[in-house]
């Protein structure tokens, strides 16, 4: 395990080889006023504990544990305290540096389980003002699989937190924090303008996402803005009640290829049916700036 500390540009980024996450990633506006732009986490912490890492074969719960594909089941036992196999393999797997330099560190893990045999990458780097990471999979095993890549950030709320990005509408969420249905943007919910988070329990996936968002924090004078690669078509939007996190002063936007819990939804799309040694990527950038007013559009 260890940790490997990337710095450019006024950005500051801090790499751990336990699961591939970053446990940091901090802005030094005007060169010198640090501001975090991702809740830093500790070296050895939960890796809920206030982090970024890559979410892969696929995202969030599995509903059951187990889904099938092409006439065969496969189960899944749980890999945390949740009832649900949550978040894939590589967030809490351990894995090697192929490459590291100043600005730069890819990362490479091998899973070889029952149901998936694959190679994952990361390759997280400073450049052009912004931190780059491009995911990808490979498809280690000898049949197709379905394979999805997605990102969980944990990004720092404060009382003035502003969200922008657009969406056509979200998923309800069913009981074991599992995905319900489609349905419209509550009113709450609808950021194609700079709007506030609401104080209220979010566990949704969003629809039709443009691919961008932007996030301000006014108090800092900073925002962050995010892009993403067309393959990750889907987001989702997590923001704790009281209950779950006291303080509330984080939430997570999170880039998906696919929706959760599709697997035996295959009416839904986005997980891609990867023959051996076919790939599947793409690239996540996130790019600081300094907001000139509030309501500024990220």
């Amino acid at each position: 395990m260890g940790t490997l500390h990337l710095a450019s540009e006024g950005l500051e980024a801090r790499v751990s080889t336990k699961g591939g996450r970053i446990l940091g990633l901090d802005w030094r506006r005007d060169g010198a006023e640090r501001t975090p732009l991702l809740c830093p986490a500790a070296e050895g912490a939960r890796p809920e504990a206030r982090s970024a890492f890559a979410l892969l074969p696929f995202g969030n719960r599995l509903p059951g544990n187990a889904f099938r594909f092409q006439g065969r089941e496969h189960r899944f036992l749980p890999n945390t305290p949740d009832p649900f196999y949550l978040h894939g393999d590589g967030w809490l797997a351990d894995w090697r540096a192929e490459e590291a330099g100043p600005d730069r560190a890819h990362l490479a893990f091998r899973h070889e389980g029952e149901a998936y045999r694959y190679d994952a990458r990361q390759e997280i780097g400073i450049r052009d003002g912004g931190l780059r990471i491009a995911l990808s999979i490979t498809n280690a095993g000898e049949a197709p699989m379905p394979f999805g890549l997605g990102w969980h950030p944990f990004l720092p709320r404060t009382p003035r937190t502003r969200l922008q990005t657009e969406a056509k509408g979200f998923w309800t969420e069913a009981p074991g924090h599992l995905p319900g249905a489609p349905a419209p943007l509550p009113a709450d919910l609808d950021f194609a303008a700079p709007a506030p988070l609401p104080a209220r329990w979010v566990n949704n996936a969003l629809e039709g996402w443009s691919g961008r968002a932007g996030v301000v924090w006014p108090e800092r004078r900073a925002g962050l803005a995010l892009s993403v690669d067309p393959v990750f078509a889907h987001a989702f939007l997590f923001l704790p009640d009281q209950a779950f996190a006291p303080a509330r002063d984080w939430f997570c936007f999170e880039p998906m290829t696919h929706l959760p819990g599709e697997q035996d939804r295959p009416d839904l799309g986005g997980l891609a049916p990867l023959a051996p040694g076919e790939t599947l990527a793409g690239t996540i950038r996130l790019t600081p700036f300094s907001p000139l007013a509030e309501t500024d559009r990220p």
